[in-house]
C-alpha cells in the first residue's frame, strides 16, 4: 500500500490522508481536512480544516475547498470551479457556522462552475461548465446555465439518458417498453376520444386520481418512490419526460400522447421533468395516499433497495 505522496512544493498539514493520494506543487491542505484514499490533488489546490474529502477523488488547478465542504468518493471538480461557504460574506465578520455543501458520490462539476453555500449536488450529477448552481441538484441530473437548470439526466453508466418515444413501434400496438402501456383510441371528424377500462386496461384497479399542471418548465416533479403504491402517468395534453429508476436501472420516456400510459411499479424512483407550456399530466394512483408510504431521498430509495 502506497503512502501518499506530496510534492517538494506542496504543503499538506493533515495527517489524515489515504493510501495513494497526491498532493502536486503548490497545493496547501490545512491540518482539519480528512483526505481519502487515491486521491489527486493538482496545483494550486487550496483546502481548508473543515473538509472532508472521499476515495479516488480528483481536484483539478485552481479549487479552493473551504471550511464546510463535502466531496464524497469519485467526485470530480473541474479546474477553476469555485465553492462558496458564505451566502452573505463581509470581510473579518464570520459566520457562528458555515452550512454544509455536499457534492455526493460519482458527480462531477465542470470547469469554472460556482456553488453556492449549503448546496447538495446529487450523486452522479454532473453540472456543465461555467453553471451557477444556486439550489439543490438530483441525483443523475445534467444542470447548465446561470442559473443552473436541468437540460436532462444521466444514466446509471454516466451517460446522458435519450427519451424512449412514446409512439407504437407497429400498427399492432407493440411498444418499445414494457414500461408503456397503450390505451384504446377512437378518432373520427368529430375528433379523439382515449378510453381506459379501470378493471382490465389498466395495470391495477385506481383508488386516486390526481393532476400536474401549470409546471414552469425549469422545475422537477416527482423525485421520490412509492414503497407499496404503484402508479399510471398519461398525459392528457402537450408532453413531459419522465424517468424510472428501479436502483439499477434507469430509463427516460417521453410522455406526449394521451392515449399511452407509463407503469410505475412499486418501489420505482420516479422523475417528471421538461414540463411543455401546456403539459397536463395525469396521475393514476393504486392505493390513497399515504405519507408513510413515501421514500423521498434517493439514498433511502437505494438502500431499500439494496435491502
Amino acid at each position: 500500500m502506497a503512502t501518499p505522496f506530496v510534492h517538494a512544493q506542496g504543503i499538506c498539514e493533515s495527517i489524515t490522508v489515504g493510501s495513494d493520494t497526491t498532493i502536486w506543487a503548490f497545493a496547501h491542505v490545512l491540518a482539519g481536512a480528512v483526505i481519502g484514499r487515491n486521491v489527486n490533488i493538482c496545483d494550486h489546490v487550496f483546502i481548508e480544516n473543515d473538509v472532508i474529502v472521499g476515495d479516488r477523488v480528483t481536484i483539478k488547478s485552481g479549487v479552493q475547498l473551504w471550511d464546510g465542504i463535502e466531496l464524497q468518493d469519485d467526485v470530480f471538480v473541474g479546474p477553476n470551479a469555485t465553492f462558496t461557504n458564505d451566502g452573505f460574506p463581509r470581510s473579518k465578520k464570520y459566520p457562528e457556522s458555515f452550512p454544509r455543501t455536499i457534492v455526493e458520490k460519482g458527480a462531477s462539476i465542470g470547469g469554472g462552475a460556482v456553488i453556492l453555500p449549503g448546496i447538495r449536488i446529487g450523486r452522479d450529477a454532473m453540472i456543465g461548465a461555467g453553471a451557477v448552481v444556486t439550489r439543490d441538484v438530483p441525483p443523475f441530473a445534467i444542470v447548465v446555465g446561470n442559473p443552473a437548470r436541468i437540460t436532462g439526466y444521466a444514466d446509471s453508466e454516466g451517460h446522458r439518458l435519450v427519451s424512449t418515444e412514446s409512439a407504437p413501434l407497429t400498427s399492432g400496438h407493440v411498444l418499445v417498453s414494457k414500461s408503456l402501456v397503450q390505451l384504446r383510441k377512437a378518432t373520427d371528424m368529430r375528433g379523439s376520444l382515449v378510453v381506459a377500462e379501470l378493471g382490465t386496461d389498466l395495470p391495477f384497479v385506481p383508488q386516486r386520481f390526481f393532476i400536474v399542471y401549470d409546471v414552469p418548465s425549469r422545475d422537477v416533479r416527482g423525485e421520490h418512490a412509492h414503497r407499496t403504491c404503484e402508479q399510471f402517468l398519461t398525459c392528457i395534453k402537450g408532453s413531459v419526460r419522465a424517468i424510472v429508476d428501479d436502483g439499477v436501472n434507469r430509463e427516460e420516456f417521453l410522455i406526449d400522447s394521451p392515449d399511452i400510459g407509463l407503469h410505475m411499479p412499486a418501489m420505482t424512483w420516479g422523475t417528471q421533468y421538461a414540463y411543455s407550456p401546456d403539459a397536463v399530466l395525469g396521475v393514476f394512483a393504486s392505493l390513497p395516499y399515504d405519507e408513510a408510504d413515501y421514500i423521498r431521498t434517493y439514498s433511502e430509495f437505494r438502500a431499500a433497495v439494496n435491502a
